[in-house]
């Protein structure tokens, strides 16, 4: 496939780029090419074999290759060109992008880019856990592709460090499998992923789960024997003396997840540090004109759904720029975040037309309104910093809070509103 006079070039064949596009070639792109490093369209969709997948976009309850499978249809229906087993290795600010595939190099310049590359898993190396360094230790994906696509059970009995989605899940699939998993160890005093998991997956399996603890010593030479896993303060930090030690053959990392953004670097994009994303205006352009961004790459977000919409609207104003030569510079307001927000996406917006903003608390908390002053509120029994906060400013308010520059969104509690 030649990519000579491409209009859309996207990084990454997962539930974002996949998303982006579709809705670029419905918005009238004559070529639209994916770029996508593994065999197959799809990313990590095809070894989520559970179900829980499009509830909210499809209206159906479905498992992470039937979600895929629909996109991929309507991508072959369209015409939408794809590279597989090709890898961008350098993106610039013009554009310009140098790749790899088994053929060798090749260059293309389209005129517009959505990044979609998704996000990667932190690893043990990250979490400077003292102890050797024996067999057994996987990140959660890692674990969940030996079992669900590769057909291996990595061990008998089991500690999870963390209770991401992915951890929680696997949880359930090894104790499915015969598995004995020991304990999910967080250090948090609340569940890293959705409610909904942390119900199915350990509660309705009797899974232990140890909150406010963590993983402080590796035992094992050849292979994993045991851990220490030990009480922590409210800095996070292990309080000595209250070591107890877990015999296990097997630790799954499940410590969260980062947007891959080595690209976005090279490419001088500013990235936010609240979520390690791009920073982002309303069209989900980063600070590069032409350069758009979507799904896990701009925040790692907590449902697929929200992934495949996020990335749409990148890819619908990807065509527009691509079909107006540029998009008009408008005053920009920018979002604050303020008492327990932790993070805004996108950060800029303009009062020009409706915005859809997606938001994460720091700390759950209980009867909660969300304010946006002057513009929306929008009422919560609970919100956790494993949900993320969905809400639309209209144009016609947002034109009245105009001539601030920033504006701070609170989430505050109901008492006295």
């Amino acid at each position: 496939m030649k990519l000579e006079g491409i209009d859309l070039a996207i990084i990454g064949g997962g539930p974002a780029g996949m998303a982006a596009a579709i809705r670029a070639k419905e918005s009238g792109l004559e070529r639209v090419a994916i770029i996508e490093r593994g065999e197959y369209l799809g990313g990590l969709l095809d070894q989520c074999i559970h179900n829980g997948f499009g509830l909210f976009y499809f209206k159906e309850d479905l498992t992470g290759p039937e979600y895929g499978a629909r996109f991929e249809a309507r991508i072959k229906d369209l015409g939408i060109e794809v590279l597989l087993e090709s890898m961008v290795i350098e993106l610039r600010p013009d554009r310009e992008m140098v790749a790899v595939n088994r053929k060798g190099y090749f260059r293309t310049q389209p005129k517009a880019v959505v990044l979609a590359m998704g996000c990667r898993e932190r690893a043990r190396g990250s979490l400077a856990i003292p102890g050797t360094r024996p067999a057994g230790i996987f990140t959660a994906g890692t674990a969940q592709r030996l079992v669900n696509i590769e057909g291996y059970i990595p061990g008998k009995e089991i500690v999870i460090l963390g209770s991401g989605d992915i951890g929680m899940i696997m949880a359930r699939r090894l104790a499915l499998e015969g598995a004995k998993v020991k304990a999910v160890v967080e250090k948090l005093p609340y569940t890293g992923g959705l409610i909904r998991n942390q119900v199915q997956c350990l509660a309705d399996f009797e899974i232990p789960l140890m909150l406010s603890h963590t993983v402080t010593y590796i035992q094992g030479n050849d292979r994993i024997q045991a851990v220490e896993v030990s009480r922590v303060d409210e800095k996070g930090e292990p309080i000595p003396g209250t070591g107890k030690l877990i015999k296990c053959d097997t630790l799954f990392l499940s410590v969260g997840l980062l947007p891959e953004n080595e690209l976005s670097q090279m490419a001088g994009i500013e990235l936010d540090p609240l979520t390690g994303g791009p920073l982002m205006d309303e069209y989900y352009q980063t600070n590069v004109p032409g350069i758009f961004a979507g799904g896990n790459v701009v925040q790692v977000h907590d449902l697929v759904d929200n992934v495949s919409w996020q990335a749409e609207r990148a890819g619908e104003y990807a065509a527009r720029f691509v079909a107006q030569g540029g998009l008009r510079k408008r005053a920009r307001i920018t979002l604050i975040p303020g008492r327990n927000i932790k993070s805004i996406v996108p950060q800029k917006i303009s009062p020009k037309e409706d915005v859809e903003i997606y938001l994460r608390v720091e700390r759950p908390e209980k009867n909660v309104r969300v304010h946006v002053p002057d513009v929306a509120r929008k009422a919560f029994l609970v919100v956790s910093p494993s949900e993320s906060i969905k809400i639309k400013l209209p144009a016609e308010k947002l034109k009245k809070a105009a001539l601030e520059k920033e504006m701070v969104i609170d989430c505050l509690p109901k008492k006295g509103d």
